[in-house]
């Protein structure tokens, strides 16, 4: 397994900053926001310094009902080929849901939504997360989510459907402790009891981030530093495994320099904090002794990286026969050698309808409107639907920042009271279209000069008129399904 150090969240906001960060081991890059061809000069920089960098995805949906689109898997393999990655990471999670399986209207999430922990769900990801192997040139490593809402009826626990995935398909896991974190605030959920039902062993890497607390629910932001909390977690990783890389992610509200690399800091320290306690239980068990173990971990600390002081593992039921995976699993960078390969059945395709329709339900309920579907908390789905019209709003913002510009402080009211009744249905460019067209034919705004300008923007970019009498019943009529 690629041993990665530490490393941080490459975005074009910090670019200069990242560049500037000492100690650098690897960084990792939003896959969707690149382009094979035509990498971001400071990537190339990097590269050619000896950074590695590793593209992370995040509109795959491995785990809805459908199986993966061949063509976002061919881009995301060809990003890893340009970048010289040795894996690719993804979620475990849904990111739309309707269409043909379920003969409703596709809807897009524009967010990482919780798969349910149930037989049907894990058998439709394990043979999604198959067909991805197959396709991918490099390793993938799935990454477990932060979730606001639980699903009614669940079977396993986190951390059983992490292991029971690893063991039927040998893919890796990147473990991000800030959303073990988030969901045990949110879900009730113990991390230290899913640290200790999966399988430690098959870690690729950590993620790291912070997040603030509102009103008894936890968001995920990664706009705040890392919380003491999170780093409990991390040290609790740390002293049952060492994890091969660690990476902290910041997304929004980027502090100076000084505090990013103030963070990665922190984070060494405590890697080498968790290390140097492992050890010297150990040592006292008659292990490593102190001198060596005092050794390994003053070096790492001189090169800024995470010790390799090797720490014990909890006691994990050995198999008694050997392991059976899918055909095409990919273990450490490619099928195992030698090991027993059966063909598992692929999931029924009532298994996938039945995912199909509760997650469209699912999904309907939190942007179009629709009822909650029976055995969810209301309460908390309000707070999940009013986070998905934020996000929205905000990656709106940022893919068109024209719309800002010409609204003002109108934008932000104006695009909440449009996402209420309006889910997405294509990508984030063109729910800004569909936003401005929607306020156009509503003759808004009421300023003459800015709804002139909004017109001139949606012309230039739709490379169409305002539509006409026909074309707003037809949107109208269109809407009304999706809200049925």
């Amino acid at each position: 397994m690629t041993e990665l150090g530490t490393g941080i969240g490459w975005r074009p906001e910090i670019a200069e900053a990242v560049e500037a960060l000492p100690a650098l081991d690897w960084v990792e890059v939003v896959a969707e926001n690149i382009c094979a061809d035509h990498l971001p000069d400071s990537l190339t920089r990097l590269r050619e310094r000896g950074v590695t960098v590793v593209p992370h995805g995040v509109s795959l949906g491995l785990g809805g009902a459908d199986r993966p689109d061949p063509a976002r898997l061919a881009a995301l393999g060809e990003k890893a080929v340009a970048l010289g990655a040795p894996l690719v990471t993804e979620h475990i999670a849904f990111v739309r849901a309707g269409g043909p399986l379920t003969a409703s209207p596709l809807l897009e999430a524009g967010h990482l939504l919780p798969v349910p922990r149930t037989r049907d769900a894990l058998d439709v990801l394990c043979e999604n997360v198959r067909i991805a192997q197959d396709a991918l040139p490099v390793p993938l490593a799935l990454e477990n989510i932060a979730a606001l809402i639980a699903w009614p009826g669940e079977e396993l626990t986190e951390g059983q459907f992490l292991a029971e995935l690893v063991e039927r398909t040998g893919v890796r896991l990147l473990i991000d402790v800030a959303n073990l974190h988030t969901n045990h605030v949110n879900r009730g959920e113990d991390p230290a009891k899913a640290l200790s039902e999966l399988p430690v062993e098959a870690i690729a890497y950590v993620h790291v981030a912070g997040g603030v607390e509102r009103d008894g629910v936890w968001h995920d932001t990664h706009a705040h530093p890392v919380p003491g909390a999170v780093l409990d977690v991390l040290a609790d990783l740390a002293s049952r495994v060492s994890p091969p890389g660690v990476l902290l992610e910041r997304d929004d509200d980027f502090p100076p320099a000084v505090e990013l690399a103030a963070e990665l800091t922190v984070i060494r320290q405590t890697l080498t904090g968790a290390a140097t306690a492992v050890g010297i239980r150990s040592a006292r068990a008659g292990g490593t002794s102190q001198a060596e173990l005092w050794g390994r971990v003053g070096t790492a600390h001189q090169h800024g990286a995470p010790t390799s002081v090797p720490a014990p593992r909890r006691a994990v039921a050995e198999p008694t026969q050997p392991l059976l995976i899918g055909a095409g699993a990919r273990i450490s960078g490619g099928p195992m050698p030698g090991a027993p390969v059966v063909l598992e059945p692929a999931p029924r395709e009532d298994a996938r309808q039945r995912v199909g329709l509760a997650q469209a339900a699912l999904l309907s309920a939190l942007v179009a409107g629709t009822p909650a579907p029976e055995g969810f908390d209301s309460r908390r789905l309000g707070v999940q639907s009013r986070a998905l019209a934020a996000k929205r709003a905000g990656v709106v913002a940022k893919v068109a920042p024209e719309l800002p510009e010409i609204l003002g402080k109108g934008f932000r009211p104006a695009f909440l009271a449009y996402a209420r009744t309006r889910p997405m249905t294509g990508g984030y460019r063109r729910d800004a279209l569909d936003f401005a067209e929607h306020l156009l034919l509503a003759d808004r705004p009421e300023d003459p000069a800015a709804r002139r300008r909004l017109t001139e923007w949606w012309q230039d970019r739709s490379g169409s008129r305002p539509p006409g009498r026909a074309a707003r019943l037809a949107r109208a009529a269109r809407h009304a399904l999706v809200r049925r």
